[in-house]
């Protein structure tokens, strides 16, 4: 499960750095700041995941 969630987040990544040139390019703050919460959420869906990856372990180890 973790390759298919890999490739989505180099996707966002990829498409936040495209946000984020083209927000330079037209010296828009509005791209930039999409940009950026894209990285964000890109960045937190592989904290959740490895979070989530961690309990998951705990529990089925506890019961």
């Amino acid at each position: 499960m973790l390759i298919p969630i890999l490739v989505f987040d180099v996707a966002l990544v990829a498409w936040s750095l495209h946000l984020m040139e083209k927000a330079f390019q037209h010296k828009e703050f509005s791209l930039m700041l999409a940009g950026t919460l894209v990285a964000l959420a890109a960045g937190a869906m592989l904290v959740v995941y490895f979070l989530m990856g961690h309990c998951m372990s705990y529990l089925l180890q506890v019961s």
